[in-house]
C-alpha cells in the first residue's frame, strides 16, 4: 500500500507563514447559494430540471431559495471583508443571464454588476467562474454539451459577461471542473442532467474543453491583460499494491479518466493515448477536429486546483466498503467509460461526514506532480479554488458552532500546501470551501461546508470557528501554531 506521509510542517513548525501576497478567499457557486430561481428573467438549469427527477436529489431539495444570495449579497460581501479575505471566487448562472438560451437578459447581467461593484468596495478582488454546471435547460434540450455548438455558445456566453463586467473584473475562469459536469452528468447520471451514456459523457468532455479554449481566445482577444483559467477537480490514485500489475493499471485508468484526460489537452495539447486506447470503442476520438487541440491548449494564466481527497484502488474487491456518494432512491451508474475493473479501498483513514477519506499529504504530492509535470513547465501558476469538508455541525444554545473538525481540516491542508511552496510548487492562492452552507448538489442540503452557516428557515449567517479561525489566517497570512 502507498505511504501516507504526515505534512512535514504539522506538529514540528508551528506556525506555518506563506509567500507575501498570496491570496486568501472563499468560495461558492451560483445553484449553489443564489436561489431566486425564476426571479427577474431567470429559466431552469439543467439542475432546476434535475431536482425534479423523483429520488434525484435527497430529501427532495431544490434551489429555488437556497441561500437567497441573490437578494442577500450585501450581506454576504460583508462576511467575506469581516473574514479578512482578499479574493472571492462565485460563478455567473447561464440561465440567469441567457434564460433558455437565448437573448441576454439585462436583470441578470445587472445582479453581477451590482455583485462586482459590491466586492470593489470592500477592496476584494472579483474571481469570477462563468461555467459551475447550470446549463440553461433549452441548450440541453438541443443536446447540451454532447452537441458541438455548445462549445461555440458558451464562447458567446463569454464574451457578453466580459462586456459587461471586463471593465472592473481582471480574474476568469472559464470552467468549473469539467470532469463532474461530462462524467457524473452524461455517463454517471448522478449529476444534471441525469444521462447515463458513456459516449455522452465523453463526447461531453471534449465540447466543454473546446468551449473553455474558445472562451480563453475570445476574452485574451478583447482583453490581453486578463488572467485567463480554468479550474479541474483532481484525485490521487494510488495502487493498492504497487507490484500488482493490476492494481497499477486501476490506478492508471483512475488517473487518466480523472485527472490526464482534461490536464494534457489544455496543457499539452494532446489526449494522453493510453486513455484514448481505454476509451477507443465509444467513439471519442471520433469528436476530435482538426485544430481543436490547438484551441484547448490556448495558453492559460491560472490553474485552478480543486481538492477534497485521493482514491485507493484496485483490480480486487474491497473486503469493506466506503461510500461516499449521496444515498439517492434513483439508479445511477459509475462515471468512468472505462473502469469496470477498478475498485475503491479504504485506507482507514479518518473521514467525514460523506465518508471522505481526509488526506491532506495528497495535496502535497498533488501539486508537486502538477508544478513538476504540467504547470511547472507552462509557467502557469496554481490556486487552490477548492478544498474543505462536510460535517453535521452542532448548534450551541447561544447560536454557536464550535466546529473544531472542520477547523483541523483547514489546518492540515494548509500546511500540506505549504510543504508542497516549500517543494517549489508556485502555489499562489487558497479558496476555502465554501463561504456558506449551501445546496450540496445531489446531497441537497443535508451536508454543511460552509465557514459560516446558514439557517435555511431563517437565512440567519452564523460565523463558525473555522471561519473565525480561517479569518485570523487571512490576517496573518500563516497558519498559527496548534496547542
Amino acid at each position: 500500500m502507498t505511504e501516507i506521509i504526515t505534512p512535514r510542517t504539522l506538529g514540528t513548525t508551528g506556525r506555518v507563514e506563506f509567500p507575501e501576497g498570496f491570496l486568501w478567499g472563499a468560495a461558492t457557486a451560483a445553484f449553489q447559494i443564489e436561489g431566486a430561481a425564476h426571479t427577474d428573467g431567470r429559466e431552469d438549469s439543467v439542475w432546476d430540471t434535475f431536482c425534479r427527477i423523483p429520488g434525484a436529489v435527497l430529501g427532495s431539495d431544490d434551489g429555488e431559495v437556497a441561500c437567497d444570495h441573490y437578494h442577500r449579497y450585501r450581506e454576504d460581501v460583508a462576511l467575506l471583508a469581516d473574514l479578512n479575505l482578499d479574493t472571492y471566487r462565485f460563478s455567473s448562472s447561464w440561465a440567469r443571464v441567457q434564460p433558455g438560451g437565448g437573448a441576454v437578459n439585462q436583470k441578470g447581467l445587472d445582479f453581477y454588476s451590482r455583485l462586482v461593484d459590491e466586492l470593489l468596495t470592500k477592496d476584494l478582488l472579483p474571481w469570477i467562474t462563468l461555467y459551475h454546471w447550470d446549463l440553461p435547460q433549452a441548450i440541453e434540450d438541443q443536446g447540451g454539451w454532447t452537441n458541438r455548438d455548445t462549445a461555440y455558445r458558451f464562447a458567446d456566453y463569454a464574451v457578453t459577461m466580459h462586456e459587461a463586467l471586463g471593465d472592473r473584473v481582471g480574474v476568469w475562469t472559464t470552467l468549473n471542473e469539467p470532469w463532474c459536469s461530462a462524467f457524473l452528468g452524461y455517463t454517471g447520471g448522478i449529476h444534471a442532467p441525469g444521462r447515463q451514456s458513456r459516449p455522452d459523457g465523453l463526447a461531453a468532455a471534449h465540447h466543454l474543453l473546446l468551449g473553455h479554449g474558445l472562451a480563453v481566445q475570445a476574452l485574451r482577444e478583447r482583453a490581453p491583460e486578463a488572467n485567463l483559467g480554468i479550474t479541474l477537480n483532481f484525485t490521487v490514485a494510488d495502487p493498492v499494491d504497487p507490484d500488482d500489475a493490476g492494481d497499477v493499471d486501476a490506478a492508471r485508468r483512475i488517473d487518466g479518466q480523472f485527472n490526464r484526460i482534461f490536464l494534457d489537452p489544455v496543457i499539452k495539447g494532446e489526449y494522453p493515448a493510453d486513455v484514448l486506447a481505454d476509451v477507443e470503442q465509444y467513439g471519442f476520438a471520433d469528436h476530435i477536429q482538426d485544430g481543436d487541440l490547438a484551441i484547448i491548449s490556448s495558453p492559460i494564466d491560472a490553474l485552478g486546483v480543486n481538492y477534497y481527497h485521493g482514491e485507493l484502488v484496485s483490480s480486487r474487491p474491497a473486503s469493506t466498503e466506503l461510500v461516499g456518494d449521496a444515498p439517492v432512491e434513483r439508479k445511477t451508474s459509475s462515471p468512468y467509460p472505462a473502469a469496470d475493473s477498478v475498485f475503491n479501498h479504504p485506507r482507514g483513514l479518518p473521514v467525514t461526514d460523506q465518508n471522505w477519506e481526509i488526506q491532506p499529504e495528497g495535496l502535497t504530492r498533488l501539486l508537486n506532480r502538477l508544478q513538476a509535470d504540467y504547470t511547472g513547465p507552462a509557467g502557469v501558476p496554481l490556486y487552490i479554488t477548492e478544498n474543505g469538508c462536510a460535517y453535521d455541525d452542532v448548534v450551541e444554545a447561544d447560536g454557536s458552532v464550535d466546529d473544531q473538525n472542520r477547523l483541523e481540516f483547514f489546518d492540515a491542508h494548509l500546511r500540506a500546501v505549504k510543504d508542497a511552496i516549500v517543494d517549489g510548487a508556485d502555489v499562489r492562492g487558497y479558496f476555502a470551501w465554501s463561504l456558506l452552507d449551501n445546496f450540496e448538489w445531489s446531497w441537497g442540503y443535508s451536508k454543511r461546508f460552509g465557514v459560516v452557516r446558514v439557517d435555511y428557515e431563517t437565512q440567519e449567517r452564523t460565523v463558525k470557528a473555522s471561519g473565525r479561525w480561517f479569518a485570523q489566517v487571512a490576517a496573518d497570512n500563516a497558519v498559527p501554531a496548534r496547542s
